[in-house]
This record gives structure tokens, C-alpha cells and sequence, in this order.
């Protein structure tokens, strides 16, 4: 029986049992929603550092009242220094995945951090920043206990991560690899932390800290400069939508991937597949992400450079046209290139219906590598989705924006429910929210149940090379013998795998009962009151 926390005052969910913990807190001294999620956002980056951190980007879908989300955009641009002819006259064809020169866009996510709390602020929110970091502080400088998952990525992906400056000292102490259960501490980071919640988070890009991050980047390697960190400033934007299933679905504009996200529900919608974990179900999901994938690999990056716009592709006629593209019987030929990730997403909702979906990366695990040294911080790697070859949306250049595959979701219900939803793990994110929303509201199982559920990857993600169509080897086999006879390359994985990703969930019904869900792949909670 997978049963579904339920509370009447509030709910959280977070891949990381001691974030969950720190939203519920600030719940509890009355806090809001948006106060939650940056404890828990700041707790994130210290217990689960594999996974995400204050070097990389963020994104946040924020509602009030079962209204429109406003979209905070914290994703950072690239260097002024970091053009082609940078990388060409180092004799490289393409950007490197780690090390310095991975490190070329500013990280935004305190940006976001700051746009946040004005929000909260503006919501009534009253509790300073420097108590909304305390437990992130409390972690860093008295330690926390390494979860398997960062000791297996680190063991893994240890060839390639230690040349990067700052790596070993700082995750393989003594050059001994960290064992699950044992304490780390980040003392470095837990002094930043500090410092933020004291003169807030835009100090990192205007103030006595963003000295220090451009000194630690520039003995790094790296092309971020003091002024790049000063020109950068987080952005409210607004967030794409489409209706499905009987709900207004809400998710983030380009440069992120929310497009796909929004794309698959509202095409496999249109498929009227009438039973969950059937091979029409599978088998349509997955040509709907197809669909999907080729618009989004098409048209989307930097969304100043876009000559199609995201909205144009979730009008009606066009959902048509696409839906009827796909085949119920046969397999679309696969794969097209795919993109790793390495991320976190976070739900809360409050008392009062303010709800939030949350997400913040490195890219890949450990991002670029480069810890720096004197502020602690692990620095993203995302600008090496850039290419150094023509001029599209992807195209590198000074103050561009990069691909993401980032992108919180958030469903408004037409009976009242509100819906947080999300997911980490590249290629997965998109492929995984629509498994978690659709058998819930689709096919009526329990909020835990869908995110327990077994889950589909088709592409690559966590750095690995295959593209197959990956399933979790809880799926009938008749099923995925189906899925074989209908064209797919399937690859069967564990039971249960991080390949799929942390998923995650918070529903609040207008009686205002809260359900949660977290996911068992991952090391979180749901938690409410």
C-alpha cells in the first residue's frame, strides 16, 4: 500500500529529508510558502552538493490564489570573455564539459533567491533571511551525514571531476572518497551562507562578496568576471500554459525545456488513451514526447534570439497537427541528441494557497567541477550546452543565455485543486512529470503511487551515453516485449533507479486538505502539518 502524507496546514517535498525538514519549520513559525522554499533551497545546496548549489542557476513558478504563477527566471548569461574565438584559439572544437572553461555563464540562482524573497515580502512574509539559511549554515559548519547517492557519483565520476580546481580538496578530503553515513562539512560555504542572509543575496553580483566569488573565479580559470556577475540580475517572467486532463497547466519559458513538458500532457492528451500502464498508454506517451523533443531541440534556447515563439506550439490547431503525426502502433525512428542534468526540485504550498514549484542545477553533477576556493561554491557547467558553430539560439556568444533543462510545473485544476510537480534529472525532467501528472489525474491513482510508479527515460541523462527508451524493470514484461515488437529500443534498468530522477508533489484541495508525495529513488520527504 503506497500511502500519501495528508496535513491540513501546509505541505513540503524535497529529494532531501533535512531540506523537507527546514520548509516545514518555517511553516510552522508561521512563514509562507515562498519563505519555505528558500530554506529548503539553501538547505539543498549543502546536504545534497552532488546534486545542485549556489554556483549554478535556478528557476521558480510562485501562485497566489489559485492565480497565473508569476515565472522568476535565475538563469545567468555568458561571460564576456567567453566567445568562440576563446575556445577555437585553445585549439578546441566544442566547449568542454568540466573544469574552468565549463565555468563560462554567471550562476543566478541567489538572484533568484533575492527576486524571491521580495515576493515573499510583498506576500507579507516576515521572517528575515538569515533565519530561513539557518539550518543550510547549521549543515555546512557542523556537517552532515553523505547520502549514497553523492558516494556513488563521486566514485563515478571521480576521472573526470578531479582536475577541477577545489574538487578533491573539497568532496575527496585526504584523498579518501567519502562513505555513506560519514559527516562532511563545507565550512567555506557555510561562511557565504552567512554572509548572504546578513547583506542578502545580491551582494554575490554587487557587494564585498562578489569581490571575493570574481577573485576565487579568476584564480579558478574561469571567464566570469566581476563584471559579468554586476550586469546579471534575475527576471519575472511569464509562465507558458496549456489545458489537459481538466487542468490549466503551467510551466517555465525558453531557455528552459518547459515547452516539452507542456507539449507531452497536452498531445498525449489528445490520444484519449483510456487505461494507465497499457502499451497505448507507454506507447503514446513516449511518441508524445517525440513530438515534443523535435520542437523543443528545434526552436528552443536563448528566447531573445528565437525565431518561433514557445506559446505558438500550444495553440489548439498546432496540438492537432502534431498529435496526429504520431503513430499508435509503430515507433518514431530514435534517437536525436540528448542532455544530460544534474538538479533538484522542490514543491510547497501554504495555509493561505500560495504555492511554489522550484527548481536549481549545476547541470551536470558537481556542475563544472570548480570549487572556489575561498567561497566554497561548486560552479555550473550549463554553458557547455553552448555550440561554437553557427548562429541559432544555442550559438554561443557574450550574454547569452544557454539551453536549460530545467523547468518547475505547476497545474491549476478546474475543481479546485492546486498542483505542484516536479523533477530532476535532464532529459528525465519532462518524461517524468508527465508519468507523475497523468496517472494522478489522468487515471486517478494516489499522489505517492504515481511518483512510486515505475518510470520511462527515453534519451540519455546522468551522463550516460545510451539513448535507448530506458525502463525500470518493474514494468509487465509482456509490456515491454510489446513495446519492443512496436520498434522501441528498449533497455531494461533496476527496480528503482536515480536514472529516472527525484520526482515530487503537493496538492492542495479546496477543502484545504494538502497531500504530498517524494520520491523513493531520491533521499526526501514529504512532510506537512
Amino acid at each position: 500500500m503506497l500511502n500519501t502524507p495528508r496535513s491540513r496546514r501546509g505541505m513540503v517535498t524535497s529529494p532531501h529529508h533535512l531540506a523537507s525538514e527546514a520548509g516545514l519549520r518555517v511553516l510552522r513559525e508561521g512563514g509562507n510558502a515562498v519563505e519555505a522554499m528558500l530554506a529548503m533551497a539553501s538547505a539543498l545546496a549543502v546536504v545534497y552538493p552532488h546534486m545542485n548549489s549556489i554556483g549554478g542557476d535556478g528557476f521558480w513558478l510562485i501562485s497566489t490564489d489559485g492565480k497565473k504563477p508569476v515565472a522568476v527566471d535565475a538563469c545567468g548569461a555568458s561571460a564576456k570573455a567567453a566567445n568562440v574565438e576563446f575556445y577555437k584559439s585553445r585549439g578546441l572544437a566544442k566547449i568542454p564539459e568540466r573544469g574552468p572553461l565549463a565555468a563560462n555563464t554567471v550562476a543566478g540562482t541567489l538572484s533568484g533567491w533575492a527576486e524571491a524573497f521580495a515576493i515573499s515580502r510583498e506576500l507579507g512574509g516576515k521572517l528575515p533571511l538569515a533565519r530561513l539559511l539557518e539550518d543550510a549554515v547549521w549543515s555546512s559548519e557542523n556537517g552532515f551525514a553523505v547520502t549514497r547517492s553523492q558516494q556513488e557519483l563521486t566514485e563515478t565520476k571521480l576521472a573526470e571531476l578531479k582536475n577541477s580546481p577545489g574538487f578533491v580538496n573539497t568532496f575527496v578530503p585526504g584523498g579518501k572518497l567519502p562513505r555513506e553515513g560519514e559527516i562532511m562539512k563545507l565550512a567555506a560555504l557555510g561562511n557565504t551562507l552567512r554572509r548572504i542572509g546578513q547583506h542578502g543575496p545580491m551582494d554575490f553580483y554587487h557587494g564585498a562578496l562578489a569581490k571575493d566569488v570574481a577573485a576565487d573565479l579568476a584564480a579558478c580559470g574561469s571567464p566570469v568576471s566581476l563584471d559579468d556577475l554586476a550586469a546579471h540580475k534575475a527576471q519575472r517572467r511569464e509562465a507558458l500554459s496549456v489545458k489537459a486532463a481538466g487542468a490549466r497547466l503551467y510551466n517555465f519559458p525558453p531557455p528552459t525545456q518547459g515547452l516539452a513538458s507542456l507539449m507531452i500532457l497536452a498531445l498525449f492528451d489528445r490520444l484519449g488513451v483510456k487505461e494507465a500502464e497499457s502499451f497505448d498508454y507507454l506507447h503514446g506517451i513516449v511518441e508524445a514526447t517525440k513530438q515534443a523533443f523535435l520542437v523543443r531541440d528545434r526552436i528552443v534556447g536563448d528566447h531573445v534570439l528565437m525565431k518561433e515563439a514557445g506559446e505558438d506550439y500550444l495553440i489548439d490547431t498546432k496540438l492537432d497537427e502534431l498529435a496526429a503525426r504520431i503513430d499508435r502502433k509503430r515507433a518514431l525512428p530514435w534517437p536525436v541528441p540528448a542532455n544530460p542534468g544534474d538538479t533538484v526540485w522542490a514543491g510547497a504550498i501554504d495555509a493561505n494557497g500560495v504555492a511554489v514549484s522550484f527548481i536549481q542545477s549545476v547541470y551536470f553533477e558537481f556542475g563544472s567541477g570548480c570549487v572556489l576556493e575561498n567561497t566554497g561554491l561548486v560552479w555550473q557547467n550549463r554553458g557547455s550546452s553552448f555550440v561554437l558553430d553557427g548562429d541559432g539560439p544555442r550559438a554561443l556568444r557574450p550574454g547569452r543565455k544557454p539551453f536549460h533543462t530545467l523547468n518547475p510545473a505547476m497545474a491549476m485544476f478546474d475543481d479546485g485543486r492546486r498542483m505542484v510537480y516536479g523533477n530532476m534529472g535532464g532529459e528525465g525532467q519532462p518524461q517524468s512529470q508527465s508519468a507523475v501528472f497523468s496517472r494522478y489525474a489522468m487515471y486517478g491513482q494516489g499522489l505517492q503511487e504515481a511518483v512510486t510508479a515505475p518510470r520511462w527515460l527515453l534519451g540519455k541523462t546522468w551522463g550516460d551515453a545510451t539513448v535507448t527508451l530506458k525502463l525500470e524493470g518493474r514494468f509487465d514484461p509482456k509490456l515491454v516485449q510489446a513495446m519492443r515488437d512496436a520498434g522501441h529500443d528498449i533497455e531494461v534498468l533496476e527496480d528503482f533507479t536515480s536514472t529516472m530522477g527525484h520526482a515530487g508533489a503537493v496538492v492542495m484541495h479546496p477543502d484545504s486538505v494538502f497531500e504530498g508525495a517524494s520520491d523513493p529513488r531520491s533521499d526526501g520527504a514529504a512532510m506537512g502539518f
